[in-house]
């Protein structure tokens, strides 16, 4: 029987069926009206037509008094019915059947079983006794199947019990079932026993054994089962390798290994044996391995199914290989295989994980069905780009629809809000997830938390977050925590978060690094030597940059310093006339990025053949003028590299995606879609370098929350002249009413680096529709007095012109 998906959801009330039916008349017997023979209809039926046509053939059926209850007839409609994923049907014909016997049951069982309704099949399985039949040896393998689907450990047992008093645990196939029902409910002992104690067994027996270890990820046990069957010569097969599968998640190369000696040695490669090993490489973040096994398998003329397409397109998204994600695309649409909620899931993150939003929503606005995981994927790849307003937008809709977000929907939404630094929004998602949702929070909430609190700049607020923590927090909790304190500078607290990594995940090579830079910034070169010495004496080496870019259906491989492509030479050559271009255009090696002790001009030379700049010039060497260029990288891009992008969009006139292990960053004519909001620091830096030929005053706008998610790392750098700080149209920190919440902010502020602080109103009440308008009256008498006793105050930065309808002039003298 071909493989069944359940739409139970989209069963039509059984009273719409009975209308239909109902509406049919009798057809007039004439010459020209041919019967229906029961060998004509049975043939039609054991083709499994499609839905639409067996609902004909069955109307035709019921009004033929010779067909109407034809046992065989009936049996066969209630297969082809189930087939098509629907379980009233045949229950209806079960029903009215007047001769019923064991095999309407045992289809029934099965009808139900199949499209996962296990609980009805437990109930017809149970009423065959009342009416007086006895369960054969089809009917309890279908409804241990039930049990394994369902882990009904209790139903299963007592299934066991009474194969055993009639004699047919040797059975083959119930043997086989009882095994298969053991290792589904996590009984291993009990399943080996049964499988010990079978007279004669195939590889369906070890098949079903090895998926019991696999599935609790017992990949010894697995093993020797493997080399069991072997010295019995049973051949592994595609069904071994599947049942493997479970066990080989995030395992050994080892291990990978094994599977890919047990794929090569099938002699005949089923489309089965072909998909588990793509899925072995993907699941084992191999998608190099996994893109070319599926190339090689289309050169061996094996059609993909739907299960090979929504394996192959994550390793698609993890190389941006757009081009071959886009055909994949194509051929979907070409074989009809939608709808399909795994497949359409699988569309979507393939184009979120290249880059192309538009392309994502565009999937997720045609589908007929979505659930959790849809609008889970969207948000993320939402949240990846920047789009945090997108991402809750998208969250709040999801909760309209009546889908309850899940506890990874709410690890999606926070995760958003701290890449688009939405710090209030963020811990708002996590009230709620506690408050109204009751979902307890996992160590990935803590550490999105972490991270947002980090990304703000509250570096302390975070630490005493994780102080905090109900659970033991993680090496991602204190990873994060470590990042934050790169970011800002904080040794203190970077010190105690390294030193927690250093105990949970001593072999990390990222965190010594990260500590490193936050000594190297700080240019205390002799911490930087001894963390470099403990590194190397504990044999851990940091990990290389890698980045991919696809052209024509192959992913190249870049390193930084790489010299092994063919198109070396020439790629050296076209990289060292963009860098004398980009230098033309004001670009100057941000050599902290390199943090070594060493010359800079060697710093510079290091920073120039970062892995993603060689793979940006061999993909302008290879592509068409104008053609968008997409690049992975597993590190985080550096803030030179970050510069030099902008720069080589706007020379060679290119869109240029980079996502690396954070976001994404979309370049196009010299701007980036992050708003460099983490590259500010160093910008201010390069802009106040310039002041020794001629004095140039830096300026920043941030909101009146303090720090500002954006501008906190620029600010502190304290080489800003004028902050010119927005207190309106926010809430927490605006005149309203009173100016207590706007005065603490205040204070904050001029607290901070900057070296002179400006209080930013709105000119008129329109000018300021979420509130903070101060009256020129209550400026003069009751703020400004209490603010410009302040060594920072500036003065008042008024929003805006347009606005100003006398304002500026009613408050001038007090200023």
């Amino acid at each position: 029987m071909r493989p069944i998906v359940c739409h139970s959801r989209h069963f039509k009330p059984w009273d719409k069926v009975e209308a239909l039916v109902s509406s049919i008349r009798r057809p007039e017997i004439t010459s020209q009206s041919p019967a229906l023979s029961e060998e004509l209809v049975g043939k039609i039926l054991d083709g499994y037509p499609d839905i639409k046509t067996l609902k004909k053939l069955h109307s035709k059926v019921i009004v033929d008094r010779h067909l109407h209850f034809n046992p065989s007839l009936s049996i066969k409609l209630m297969r082809a019915f189930a087939a098509c994923g629907e379980s009233r049907i045949p229950r209806h014909i079960f029903d009215e059947s007047p001769d019923r016997n064991v095999i309407f049951y045992n289809v029934m069982i099965r009808s139900y079983m199949n499209n996962h309704l296990y609980e009805d099949a437990f109930l017809v399985f149970k009423t065959m006794f009342s009416h007086g039949f006895l369960p054969d040896n089809y009917t309890y393998p279908c409804v241990l199947k039930a049990c394994s689907a369902s882990h009904d450990l209790w139903v299963g047992l007592q299934i066991h019990g009474a194969v055993v008093k009639v004699g047919l645990d040797l059975n083959l196939f119930v043997g086989n079932g009882l095994v298969s029902m053991y290792g589904k409910c996590d009984r291993l002992v009990e399943g080996r026993r049964v499988l010990d104690e079978m007279p004669r067994r195939d590889v369906v027996s070890w098949n079903s054994m090895v998926a019991g270890y696999a599935q609790n990820a017992r990949f010894d046990d697995v093993l020797e089962i493997c080399r069991e069957m072997e010295s019995l010569r049973l051949k592994l097969d595609a069904g071994t390798m599947a049942s493997l599968l479970p066990a080989v998640t995030n395992t050994s190369s080892e291990n990978v290994l094994y599977i890919k000696k047990m794929f090569e040695n099938l002699v005949n490669k089923s489309l089965v044996s072909w998909n588990v090993m793509i899925a072995v490489y993907v699941n084992n973040s191999m998608p190099s391995e996994a893109v070319h096994l599926f190339l090689h398998m289309e050169t061996c003329e094996t059609e993909p199914d739907a299960v090979t397409i929504a394996s192959i397109l994550p390793a698609c998204g993890d190389l941006s290989a757009l081009l071959l994600g886009r055909r994949l695309h194509q051929y979907v649409k070409r074989k009809k295989l939608l709808p399909n909620l795994l497949l359409e899931n699988a569309l979507m993150d393939m184009y979120a994980k290249c880059g192309c939003l538009q392309d994502a929503r565009g999937v997720f606005d045609n589908m007929k069905f979505r659930d959790v995981v849809s609008w889970t994927s969207l948000i993320s790849a939402y949240g990846r780009s920047g789009q945090g307003r997108d991402a809750i937008e998208l969250f709040e809709k999801m909760q309209d629809s009546g889908l309850s977000p899940d506890s990874v929907a709410f690890v999606s939404v926070i995760s958003a809000c701290s890449h688009a630094g939405l710090l209030e929004e963020g811990k708002y998602y996590f009230r709620l997830m506690i408050g109204e949702y009751k979902i307890v929070p996992r160590i990935e909430h803590f550490s999105c938390m972490v991270d947002l609190l980090g990304r703000a700049g509250r570096v302390e607020e975070a630490y005493s977050f994780v102080k905090e923590m109900p659970i033991e927090p993680n090496e991602r909790v204190w990873g994060a925590l470590l990042s934050a304190c790169r970011v800002y500078s904080n040794m203190d607290i970077g010190l105690i978060a390294a030193d927690k990594l250093f105990q949970l995940v001593p072999e990390q090579a990222g965190y010594y690094v990260l500590l490193s830079n936050i000594y190297a910034k700080a240019e205390r070169w002799q911490d930087v030597t001894t963390v470099r010495s403990m590194m190397k004496s504990r044999g851990i080496k940091k990990t290389p940059g890698v980045s991919n870019v696809e052209l024509n259906d192959r992913v190249h491989t870049f390193l930084a310093g790489d010299r092994s492509h063919p198109q070396s030479k020439k790629i050296y050559e076209d990289l060292d006339v963009l860098v004398g271009k980009m230098k033309e255009l004001g670009y100057v090696p941000e050599t902290d990025s390199a943090l070594h002790d060493v010359e800079e001009e060697d710093k510079e030379c290091h920073l120039a053949v970062h892995s993603e700049k060689l793979a940006i010039v061999f993909a302008l060497l290879n592509s068409e003028p104008g053609a968008p260029i997409r690049i992975t990288k597993n590190l985080r891009v550096c803030g030179d590299c970050h510069t030099a992008v902008k720069l080589i969009s706007k020379i060679a006139e290119r869109e240029i995606v980079v996502r690396d292990t954070y976001r994404f960053h979309h370049f196009k004519n010299g701007i980036c879609s992050c708003a460099d909001n983490w590259h500010l620091d160093r910008l201010a830096k390069s802009l106040s370098g310039r002041s020794q030929q001629s004095k140039v005053y830096l300026a920043a706008a941030p909101q009146c929350p303090y720090p500002d998610a954006h501008l906190d790392g620029a600010i502190k750098t304290g080489l800003f002249d004028y902050v010119w700080v927005q207190f309106y149209n926010n809430a927490q920190c605006h005149y309203a009413g009173n100016a207590d919440n706007l005065l603490k902010a205040w204070n904050q502020w001029t607290s901070s680096q900057a070296k002179q602080v400006f209080l930013g109103l709105p000119a008129s009440e329109a000018a300021a529709p979420s509130g903070g308008f101060i009256s020129a009256a209550v400026l003069t008498s009751q703020v400004l007095p209490k603010i410009k006793g302040s060594a920072k105050y500036g003065g008042v930065m008024l929003w805006s012109k347009y606005y100003d309808n006398g304002y500026s002039a009613a408050i001038k003298g007090s200023v």
